[in-house]
């Protein structure tokens, strides 16, 4: 048996399939460092609108609470006499 000693020939299917590799391979570390990048800006955002809702959270509940205080039966009974008006609890009606 003789031996051949000579170059491989590769169809263009195979050229292309390598080359489509090669690229692939070529390009894989940028887009995995830009897809980490990306993911990393968007976990930044979701924390920041966290802290943006717990804040505005806050400030609801103190507002809850500061209208609360200012419809109380003591407050009404204040603002009533500074004004020179009189509180009668038979004029009042609760509609519910």
């Amino acid at each position: 048996m003789k031996k051949r000693k000579g170059k491989v020939k590769f169809t263009k299917y195979e050229i292309v399939l390598f080359l489509i590799t090669g690229i692939i391979c070529a390009c894989y570390p940028f887009m995995s460092v830009y897809s980490k990048s990306a993911l990393s800006e968007v976990n930044y955002e979701v924390e920041s609108s966290r802290e943006q809702i717990a804040t505005q959270t806050k400030n609801n509940e103190s507002l809850e609470m500061k209208i609360n205080e200012l419809a109380s039966l003591d407050n009404l009974e204040e603002v009533a006499k500074e004004m020179g008006l009189s509180y009668t609890s038979n004029s009042i009606k609760t509609i519910e």
